[in-house]
């Protein structure tokens, strides 16, 4: 059943919250949350110690999550916060990641894929996405359905950091793409960009020419603004600013965009900083990213990011975002229209602001809101779901 909530936001209306029982277990964190074809999905890592990690799958039906599937397991996994793992639909094939050591080093892990069918039929079991055979940093993936043929793959790709520039600092992170066949056949790979910010998450949607890939990116001069690449008819174009912010900061900020698709209109959100002022922006195209309007700032307070955004219509989002005040950390959500109208801000809760609440998620699937974090009782990680109608905000 669900709870129901009244929440006050920043708004003077009341927004009913349905709180969405998670009924299987402690120790889960790290989830991803997935719409297709009006179906909803999440993914998340069980760990009730270091050594031991699993990956698990459910979807939402009759209005509860269902009893999950165990994807995979070991003692061998690189277990993160922000790289977490991805998974897509297609059809009745369900596509999952998770990161597995490759060797003794902090940041030395593969991605490793699972393929099935949605019955629970395995496909493929275990196989590698990136066959580089470096012992070196791989992840921050995200898939997507590639219409009836496979997915599409993209992934941060740390081969050549082992390397050295003349300068004696190692060269950067890339990011690169794949597709993966029905089959689990990892072909047509890649390389999108040499140089990308080493830790923060990566977003890909899908429009009518093709895909798009949307990451940080990091210049020689330590400039990390928010590029996109677009594959037009099968062949990638280069790189491009999404907008100049400058930020310059010599670290990885493990804060990334994400993007959302919606026939020929993108909506893509993102974190940065513009003379020392930390920003949840979001942009429009309605020319399937080959153009990006001025972007719409959306915190009234202090940004801390970890953003998510869904289509509600042809015109309007729903972004979520964190930001903190002088009296708390909490994550919101607004709406925002292509036109540049964005709503009071909805207070969804109040939270940590540290690593342990990982990165919210949000879809929305026939005008319901849902958004699926992680929160800590006890010292005890668990995935907190809600729901709330789009027509209240």
């Amino acid at each position: 059943m669900f709870t129901l909530l009244t929440i006050i936001s920043c708004t003077t209306k009341e927004v009913f919250i349905e709180d969405i029982p998670f009924l299987y277990g402690d120790n889960n964190a790290q989830p991803n949350l997935v719409s297709s074809n009006g179906t909803l999905s999440l993914s998340w890592i069980s760990s009730k110690n270091e050594n031991r990690a699993s990956l698990h799958f459910s979807q939402f039906k009759k209005g509860k999550w269902i009893k999950p599937q165990k994807i995979a397991n070991g003692s061998d996994w690189f277990v993160n916060w922000a790289d977490f793992p991805a998974h897509a639909i297609n059809d009745d094939l369900i596509i999952t990641s998770y990161l597995k050591k490759s060797a003794s080093g902090t940041y030395t892990y593969d991605v490793i894929l699972n393929l099935q069918k949605l019955s629970g039929e395995k496909i493929k079991e275990d196989f590698l996405l990136n066959t580089d055979g470096v012992k070196a940093e791989h992840g921050f993936v995200s898939i997507i359905p590639n219409n009836n043929k496979g997915f599409f793959i993209t992934w941060l790709d740390g081969r050549n950091t082992v390397e050295k520039k003349l300068d004696g600092h190692h060269k950067p992170m890339t990011i690169r793409f794949a597709e993966i066949t029905n089959t689990g056949e990892v072909i047509n790979e890649s390389e999108l960009d040499a140089a990308a910010c080493d830790c923060c998450q990566t977003s890909i949607a899908m429009t009518n020419n093709g895909p798009i890939v949307v990451y940080r990116d990091r210049s020689e001069n330590e400039v990390r603004d928010i590029y996109t690449i677009r594959n037009i008819n099968g062949v990638w174009e280069e790189p491009n600013p999404l907008h100049n912010d400058g930020w310059i900061i010599n670290g990885c900020p493990v804060n990334g965009p994400k993007v959302a698709a919606n026939s020929t209109n993108l909506a893509i959100v993102w974190f940065t900083v513009v003379n020392d002022n930390p920003l949840v922006n979001v942009s429009f195209s309605k020319t399937n990213g080959d153009s990006f309007g001025t972007p719409f700032k959306l915190n009234d307070h202090g940004a801390i990011g970890r953003v998510d955004v869904a289509f509600l219509n042809n015109e309007e989002v729903i972004v979520s975002y964190m930001e903190v005040d002088e009296i708390g950390t909490y994550l919101r959500i607004k709406k925002v229209s292509a036109n540049g109208k964005i709503s009071k801000p909805i207070t969804i809760s109040k939270i940590d602001g540290g690593r342990s609440t990982g990165v919210p998620q949000l879809e929305i699937i026939n005008n319901e809101i849902f958004i699926v974090w992680t929160i800590s009782v006890d010292g005890i990680n668990q995935l907190k779901s809600i729901k709330l109608n789009s027509k209240n905000i």
